[in-house]
């Protein structure tokens, strides 16, 4: 059987999350014991928390919702990139020595060990010439290790803009650690939040045989 990767982030009450945006907050509302037959818990979090898919809604007014987007996006090959040497932008430089002339999803690895514990403000992002690349190269999907495709303190949102243009997808806040560079099979399903600008997925990576 081919090896799976879980390249999700676990959704726990102490993760942290964007400065600002919603704290995830896990806590039970029915109990089992003698007089309640079944758990029951409430979730508290924002659509960008950990592990997830942006929409275009979510920086473009007139993009679409999260259960609009092609699911088709979300599965299928895809290759894993190591550019933790690039940091602090990932540029096309970094990209053309190992990126294969034609792709349909790219996750790129930054971080040397996912900061699953602290906030932290000095994460690699994409300068918007190599989503411009990627495009070029028959990309449909980016997805990232880092929060966001753009810096923490830029409006401009440059890299996403990129994305729009080229009618990409992107995926950010995975766990790559433990995945070897290569190809992969990519299954990382937004939910069907309807109008939501983002969704949590479970992404996983499974190793294609021979």
């Amino acid at each position: 059987m081919s090896r799976l990767y879980d390249i999700s982030q676990p959704l726990r009450d102490d993760m942290p999350v964007w400065p600002g945006d919603t704290t995830f907050c896990h806590e039970p509302t029915w109990v089992i014991d003698e007089n309640c037959p079944v758990n029951v818990s409430r979730l508290v979090l924002s659509t960008h928390t950990g592990t997830h898919a942006d929409a275009p809604n979510h920086y473009c007014a007139d993009g679409q919702a999260i259960d609009a987007v092609e699911l088709n996006r979300y599965i299928g090959p895809c290759v894993v990139l190591d550019m933790r040497h690039a940091a602090p932008v990932v540029r096309p430089e970094h990209l053309l020595p190992t990126l294969p002339e034609r792709v349909e999803r790219v996750l790129l690895r930054t971080w040397e060990h996912f900061p699953h514990e602290r906030w932290r403000s000095d994460f690699t992002t994409l300068a918007p010439e190599s989503i411009d690349l990627l495009a070029e190269r028959g990309a449909k999907l980016i997805g990232v290790d880092s929060p966001s495709l753009d810096p923490e303190v830029d409006s401009r949102l440059l890299a996403h803009w990129r994305v729009h243009h080229h009618g990409m997808s992107i995926l950010e806040g995975l766990v790559l650690d433990e995945v070897p560079p290569g190809r992969y099979e990519l299954i990382a399903l937004p939910l069907k939040l309807a109008g939501a600008d983002a969704s949590p997925v479970r992404a996983l990576l499974r190793e294609l045989d021979g």
